[in-house]
């Protein structure tokens, strides 16, 4: 286990050196390349995405339906559980972490510190002092388990994705240590939090539409086009955002260059001009071009592992339960980008 303790989220309580290089590697060209453009954003993203192509992540099926395997008999020897904190929530994180070669027993600790981070990229207006103070805080204390556990990777070495990287950064001037830290932070924290928000909320939805939650379990060959409509209707990533490099014309209007322009992703998942009864989950529906991943060349990385998740996961789950319900109210986190659930209480017995 990397040593931090995860109650101290005090700035001043971390050596100097620490501090300077995660604000570093929050800022100017240090940020996570999902902030930037190219060429640093191609030259970054270069490093990891052969781990995220579709047939690397095939090859993590086994796993995913072992791990899922694991979750679903704890919770039929339980009868009731949250199904965010005991299934949604474990399952991805596991993954992510045993990807980057993040130790098994230490994926506990990332709870609060993902969570806190995911509420940062809420605009600055929706978050209080505390709130934005609370962020900072989290990125330190994530930099200090990061830079401990990079330095063992460096004396000995593995075949994870951290190594890896950690290969990149001494073969040349491909990947700095700010932008190392900065790749690190952002692959476990986004490799996990929208795949969190895609299975509790695509359960939840099931759950509140028995016909569909039937023809889910049904028939097998439903189960790809239901991830995507599931995507779509669930919108785990709320909004987005980006500043124009030329003038835009939209509407009627046009927006200058260099203006910020937020695009609400959900509303375009729900666009009636777009998708027929927009309102209706449905797992025929043709030519479903939602934009849960995003678009151009931001679209996310992770979504083939995203996919693979969801459409090993929740088989899994409602194929081995012959009733699952909910026992209790949805409560919804307050985050206005990712839009996901703090949890969802559900009783359940095996098939």
């Amino acid at each position: 286990m990397v040593s931090s303790d995860v109650s101290r989220l005090d700035p001043a309580a971390l050596p100097p050196s620490i501090v300077d290089r995660v604000v570093g590697a929050a800022s100017g060209d240090s940020r996570p390349f999902l902030f930037r453009d190219p060429p640093d954003h191609t030259r970054l993203r270069g490093l990891v995405q052969k781990a995220f192509t579709p047939r690397m992540v095939d090859t993590l099926r086994p796993r995913v339906r072992q791990i899922a395997d694991e979750l679903v008999d704890a919770a039929l020897e339980r009868g009731r559980i949250d199904a965010v904190a005991d299934f949604a929530y474990p399952l991805p994180v596991r993954i992510i972490c045993e990807m980057l070669g993040v130790p098994t027993e230490d994926e506990q600790r990332f709870a609060d510190w993902s969570g806190v981070l995911a509420r940062g990229l809420d605009p600055e207006t929706a978050l209080n002092e505390t709130e934005r103070g609370e962020q900072a805080a989290a990125a330190l204390a994530f930099a200090e388990y990061f830079f401990a556990l990079l330095a063992e990777r460096r004396r000995a070495p593995g075949d994870e994705l951290l190594s890896q990287l950690l290969a990149a950064e001494e073969a040349g001037d491909q990947l700095s240590e700010a932008e190392l830290l900065s790749t690190a932070i952002l692959l476990l924290v986004a490799g996990h939090e929208t795949t969190v928000n895609l299975l509790s909320g695509g359960l939840l939805a099931l759950l509140e539409q028995p016909e569909r939650l039937a023809e889910f379990r049904r028939d097998p060959g439903v189960v790809t086009p239901a991830i995507d409509e599931l995507l779509r209707f669930v919108s785990p990533v709320q909004r987005t955002g980006r500043w124009l490099l030329a003038d835009l014309a939209v509407g009627g209007r046009t927006i200058e260059r260099g203006s910020f322009v937020t695009v609400l992703v959900a509303s375009a998942n729900r666009d009636p001009d777009v998708f027929e009864q927009p309102d209706r989950l449905d797992f025929s529906r043709p030519e479903n071009r939602h934009l849960g991943f995003g678009f151009g060349l931001h679209h996310c990385l992770g979504a083939p592992l995203a996919r693979l998740e969801a459409a090993v996961a929740l088989p899994v789950l409602l194929g081995r339960t012959a009733a699952i319900e909910l026992a209790g109210p949805a409560i919804y986190r307050e985050n206005v980008v990712l839009r996901g659930l703090a949890s969802l209480p559900v009783t359940l017995s095996a098939a």
